[in-house]
């Protein structure tokens, strides 16, 4: 598997060519050779792929069943929190979690998405710093530094700075982990005395260090009543409180330990889904300037050159239609995966315990028996109805997961996406550079292996 996945990163690939051999080479060639509805072995463990949308629906809506495989241990050190727990833990973490993304709290951190955005456009401005004037520029990067800076002032407020440096030693870890996970996990090797298995533990610590501080100096200040409640860490503290004083027992509520990890949470998949939602949607309209075009009218005839406001983000319905899109062809999970504790009949099949079940979303989204012969077509205006239209209320299109455990940060992202794009189409134009090489990979999110190379014209 991992030879596979490295000779299809060897090189990049043509734009019209099929990005699935590239992206998920060993399942592409399993579901090529055996069909839909088989199975691989992953060691001692076998693996059944799902594609039939009713099953996916039955998987996903019942989370106390089908639950997260545990995995390799050293993805613990990246992130655990509500994304990785089961049952009881998972329905306690994500009581206290909801408020911090009710819609009204998201209406509060709108001016932190419009300063990250002002500040990195501000960079681009100085690079083509007159109307007409153009230049090349890689913009994967500041889009990366972008949705990063967003989590920084949205989870942790003041401590914008400590943030950045969590956020960078995340990312080391991130490169770690996915060395590890495409080598065959051998049980009891994270405790072996690597080099790598030893960095690993290092960034960990540094990283719950930070964290533990910035925490502990929130709690302080909110005791003392100094503090603002408004970011993600001091609202969640706040839901953590009320919870134990209803309750009158600490254990009901989330230890600063827990509340560490979701720290950790907000980081990976705050910063990952909305940079790669940003730079595939960056990437698309280059190639489509007619529907760049219609999407910097919408925006301009809803705010001309004004500060974008949230009931005018909830007004542009060509960008929604992008957005959805890019997220069909460039989904930035690109699969689900799941495992029974006991035997399962699921639709037609009978599963016996310990099975692992794989949910290819990519495959989903690109099938041209559900989406039509233009499947694998950039075609925004099959949204033009909304998302249960166009899927007839199958789970057919789910990039942010699905049912109960759909990710709870998806209208934080997409409230996000929706800002950076008006503030770029309402500053400049784009189209792909001749230096552009097209090589979507998984770096744990679905990434651009060599940047995205774009000509910026300032507008």
């Amino acid at each position: 598997m991992a030879m596979m996945i490295e000779e299809a990163k060897s090189k990049p690939i043509n734009l019209s060519d099929d990005i699935v051999p590239r992206i998920i080479p060993f399942h592409h060639k399993s579901i090529q050779t055996y069909g839909k509805n088989s199975f691989t072995w992953f060691g001692p463990k076998p693996m059944v792929n799902i594609m039939d949308p009713e099953n996916i629906r039955d998987i996903l809506s019942k989370n106390y069943h089908f639950q997260k495989p545990k995995g390799n241990p050293l993805s613990r050190l990246l992130a655990t929190g509500l994304a990785q727990y089961d049952t009881e833990k998972w329905t306690k973490h994500r009581k206290i979690i909801n408020p911090a993304f009710h819609l009204e709290k998201l209406k509060q951190m709108l001016p932190a998405f419009y300063l990250s955005c002002s500040e990195i456009l501000s960079k681009w401005e100085k690079l083509v710093p007159r109307e007409g004037s153009c230049t090349e520029l890689d913009v994967w990067p500041y889009l990366l530094t972008l949705s990063s800076d967003v989590i920084s002032r949205t989870a942790f407020g003041s401590n914008y700075e400590e943030g950045r440096k969590i956020f960078e030693l995340q990312r080391e870890q991130g490169e770690h982990l996915l060395q590890a996970l495409q080598s065959i996990y051998i049980p009891g090797f994270s405790f072996l005395p690597t080099k790598r298995n030893k960095r690993m533990k290092e960034i960990d610590k540094e990283i719950q260090a930070s964290l533990r501080t910035i925490i502990n100096n929130k709690v302080k200040a909110m005791e003392a009543g100094e503090a603002s409640n408004d970011d993600l860490l001091g609202i969640l503290l706040k839901s953590n409180f009320k919870e134990i004083q209803q309750h009158g027992k600490k254990n009901v509520g989330l230890s600063i330990k827990d509340v560490i990890e979701e720290c950790k949470l907000f980081y990976f998949a705050g910063q990952e889904t909305t940079a790669t939602l940003l730079v595939w949607t960056m990437i698309l309209l280059s190639r489509h300037p007619n529907w760049q075009m219609r999407a910097r009218e919408e925006v301009l005839q809803v705010f001309a050159n004004k500060k974008p406001d949230f009931d005018g983000l909830n007004q542009l319905k060509i960008v929604t239609m992008i957005l959805y899109e890019t997220l069909r062809l460039y989904p930035p999970g690109v699969a689900l995966t799941r495992t029974i504790h006991e035997e399962t009949k699921l639709g037609k099949l009978y599963l016996p315990a310990g099975v692992q079940l794989y949910l290819p979303i990519l495959l989903l989204h690109l099938d041209s028996k559900i989406w039509g012969d233009d499947a694998k077509e950039f075609k925004p205006e099959r949204f033009f109805e909304g998302v249960s239209k166009i899927t007839k209320g199958q789970v057919t299109f789910f990039p942010f997961g699905w049912g109960p455990r759909i990710c709870i940060g998806q209208n934080f992202a997409m409230l996000e996406a929706k800002m950076a794009i008006a503030m770029i189409l309402q500053r400049f134009s784009f189209k792909l550079s001749p230096s552009y090489a097209h090589a979507p990979y998984t770096f744990l999110t679905l990434q651009p292996q060599y940047g995205a190379h774009l000509i910026l014209e300032k507008i």
